[in-house]
């Protein structure tokens, strides 16, 4: 076999390789999406046997990761890849770890659920539920942004994270107003608003992974949206 040949072979081999973390990456990606899903229907129902189960799937979600990042390192030990392809195995490793990172954000929502007890909401506020529909978005936009190397639309999702930490102040300063004013009951407001919490950062991991998938595709590392100097909760 000529060393063309040979080259040709391994290139292929890569390509295939790569190929299927990369549909691992967008079915974790899906699988994330549905779970935040869940949280909220089980925050909406006070549901604690859905909410038990969501906290009982966070072990599988931690098992695909690692599935991920061993598929990875026998990439890099077998095929010893460089430049571009190198570029991505290291975007990917980080990609996985802040999708694992919004399950453990969706599981302590679920939580919440559990610690609320027989504590009603009646409804969700609008708030809460504008952030986790405008989050779900961002998700679901950045996995096609890495699905297609598309550079543009990563910085474009990132930008729509200022829009979840204005709700998340709004929200927060409703309820305090609510709390201080003991027109409602303290308690019901802190579970909700740890929920929003962990919403927010659900988004901010969202832009981390816009972050790396623009670091994919030009081999520029920046960051796109600073944490602001407001830190209720953080």
């Amino acid at each position: 076999m000529t060393t063309h040949q040979e080259n040709t072979k391994t290139r292929s081999s890569l390509d295939r390789d790569l190929a299927s973390i990369r549909k691992e990456i967008l079915v974790m990606g899906s699988r994330i999406d549905a779970t935040i899903e869940r949280s909220l229907q089980a925050l909406r129902e006070l549901d604690q046997q859905l909410a038990g189960q969501i906290i009982a799937d966070d072990t599988e979600v931690n098992n695909q990761r690692y599935k991920i990042e061993e598929m990875y390192l026998a990439v890099i030990a077998r095929q010893q890849p460089a430049a571009g392809d190198l570029r991505e195995i290291l975007a990917t490793m980080s990609i996985v770890t802040d999708l694992e990172r919004m399950a453990d954000h969706a599981a302590g929502i679920a939580k919440t659920v559990l610690q609320m007890g027989n504590e009603s909401a009646r409804s969700l506020p609008q708030g809460i539920l504008r952030m986790a529909d405008l989050g779900r978005e961002m998700l679901r936009r950045t996995l096609e942004a890495y699905a297609l190397r598309d550079s543009d639309l990563a910085y474009a999702v990132a930008l729509q994270d200022d829009l979840i930490d204005t709700q998340y102040r709004a929200l927060f300063r409703e309820f305090l107003d609510r709390m201080n004013s003991k027109s409602a009951s303290t308690d019901i407001h802190l579970y909700l608003l740890f929920s929003g919490h962990n919403l927010e950062r659900i988004a901010d991991r969202v832009t981390n992974i816009a972050e790396r998938v623009i670091f994919m595709s030009s081999g520029e590392m920046m960051e796109l949206n600073p944490e602001p100097g407001w830190t209720a909760l953080t």
